[in-house]
């Protein structure tokens, strides 16, 4: 069954930026819309960005304006650009459609934003 992997993700300074990259772990013919979703510890999952197939992206409030969903079809590859970093940023990553029906879930990628 495809899963996605996603990788990028380190320890970053406060303000700092990061670019999180996913990809299909199989063959996928066209990725779907899709999205980015991140999960603290002892919080629930939840979606931050989302872009459809043709290129319409949309955030969650708490991202607006600092982070950047966009993907490269030829690639089959989503990216997540990430600026002004906060602490509260911090968190497991996780690239899936935001369909009903998903995709495996993925490791994720662990983003930690500390001085």
């Amino acid at each position: 069954q495809v899963h996605f992997v996603e990788s990028g993700g380190v320890l970053v300074q406060p303000g700092g930026s990061l670019r999180l990259s996913c990809a299909p772990s199989g063959n996928i013919f066209r990725l779907p819309a899709m999205g980015w979703y991140r999960q603290a510890p002892g919080k629930q999952r939840d979606l931050v960005a989302v872009i459809t197939s043709g290129g319409v992206t949309n955030y969650a409030d708490s991202v607006q304006g600092r982070f950047t969903i966009s993907r490269d079809n030829a690639k089959n590859t989503v990216y997540l650009q990430m600026n002004s970093l906060k602490p509260e940023d911090t968190a497991i990553y996780y690239c899936n459609t935001p369909a009903a029906v998903k995709y495996q879930w993925g490791q994720g990628t662990q983003v930690t934003v500390s001085s």
